[in-house]
């Protein structure tokens, strides 16, 4: 009797659900991180054998799952149900790996952006020529991107003239944004300018309103403790500067008007993930960045290199240069993933912590003098950024 039954199960196992002659889909590793798949059949949504194919999204991952046709193509009731195989996932070890997943992409975005901010302070604090140093920022992108692509650790995006004459008013805005936040980093604490750049979607829903589009109350109720909150920081800050302010506000449009037109412009490009828009538009804003670099002050280099190396020394001026470099990468990079995989509203969220993080890690490191009513302000600030996030998302659902 039992050899009977072994001899069914066996025989039943044995039959195949689809044919793989017709169906022959794998998972390209390389698309991991963007949860995306490469199928060589056009029967992927088709029913075979009483069954159908369809994309699960849980938690940020993605797998395809085998479930029943609604109308079974006939099948009896009595037909008797696949056991589960020792594959399967167990439902708690199934939930634990997105969590860890996910706080695995918060902890390297904030840990690289706290090291960049660091860092980049610390090689401008001895070395003041921010526009070199923004320029050699995107140079460690644009070769760690070709490092990526050359050893075939990230498929290298098509790119069309179409593609990159779309890529030039984002990237022409990208450079902006990061120059101006690097001056403003130059002359101003870095926790002043973080707050000055929370106020970015103040900006966001102002100039999208000139072309355009329209918000809720909520969203502009939102707005009210961002301005107050920046107001308040900035004439209660110890180390105020114009420079500084006017850097942070300049980067805030120009990164507010680069998500504009990557919106108009690139919507056609979905093919391309995330960190290859990225890395192509770095490598855009480094031929937009270094020319302009030389022409505003390109003749106080030597003199400045110089005066840096006599201060710190040799090694150490390269390593706190080659360290904000690659770290403002990494932070971009890192932040492009968690977006692939989190939902834009739990991103929005661990973006504004994100401030709270690097503006505390920067406060601890050098030391900068915080008054009550500047801390009260940053704190209204970075509350009011996290309001408008809660308000966009609301207004988002409703739409949908």
């Amino acid at each position: 009797m039992a050899s009977a039954q072994l001899l069914h199960i066996s025989s039943t196992i044995s039959k195949p659900l689809y044919s793989t002659a017709h169906c022959n889909c794998i998972r390209n590793p390389i698309k991991h991180l963007v949860g995306s798949y490469s199928c060589n059949s056009s029967l992927v949504s088709s029913k075979l054998h009483g069954f159908q194919f369809s994309p699960l999204h849980a938690h940020g991952s993605s797998r395809f799952t085998v479930s029943r046709a609604a109308a079974n193509n006939g099948a009896s009731a009595d037909s008797p149900k696949p056991e589960p195989t020792s594959t399967e996932i167990p439902k708690e070890t199934d939930k634990k790996l997105p969590t860890l997943k996910l706080g695995t992409y918060f902890g390297l975005w904030y840990f690289h952006n706290v090291i960049f901010n660091i860092y980049n302070k610390k090689a401008l604090n001895v070395f003041p020529y921010p526009w070199l140093l923004a320029s050699f920022q995107l140079f460690c992108g644009a070769i760690w991107m070709f490092g990526l692509w050359g050893f075939k650790l990230q498929p290298f995006p098509s790119v069309t003239k179409e593609f990159l004459i779309a890529l030039l008013g984002p990237a022409l805005f990208h450079a902006i944004g990061h120059i101006s936040a690097c001056v403003s980093f130059s002359k101003v604490a870095v926790s002043f300018t973080h707050v000055i750049k929370s106020a970015e979607p103040a900006f966001s829903v102002m100039f999208s309103s000139f072309l355009g589009e329209s918000y809720p109350i909520l969203v502009w109720l939102s707005i009210v403790p961002i301005v107050f909150g920046c107001s308040l920081a900035a004439v209660t800050e110890a180390t105020f500067n114009f420079g500084g302010l006017w850097g942070a506000m300049i980067s805030n449009v120009g990164f507010v008007f680069r998500n504009i037109y990557s919106k108009k412009s690139l919507k056609k490009f979905k093919e391309i993930d995330g960190l290859n828009l990225y890395g192509c538009i770095t490598i855009l804003s480094l031929l937009y960045l270094f020319p302009a670099s030389i022409v505003v002050e390109g003749s106080q280099w030597v003199a400045g290199y110089q005066k840096a190396i006599a201060t710190i020394g040799n090694s150490t001026f390269y390593i706190w240069v080659i360290i904000s470099g690659i770290f403002y990468h990494l932070y971009n990079q890192s932040s492009y993933q968690a977006l692939d995989e989190i939902s834009p509203l739990t991103f929005s969220v661990g973006n504004t912590m994100k401030r709270v993080v690097v503006i505390v890690a920067t406060v601890l490191v050098f030391r900068n003098p915080i008054k009550p009513l500047n801390a009260l302000g940053s704190a209204i600030a970075i509350l009011g950024t996290f309001l408008y996030s809660q308000a966009t998302e609301k207004s988002k659902a409703k739409a949908s």
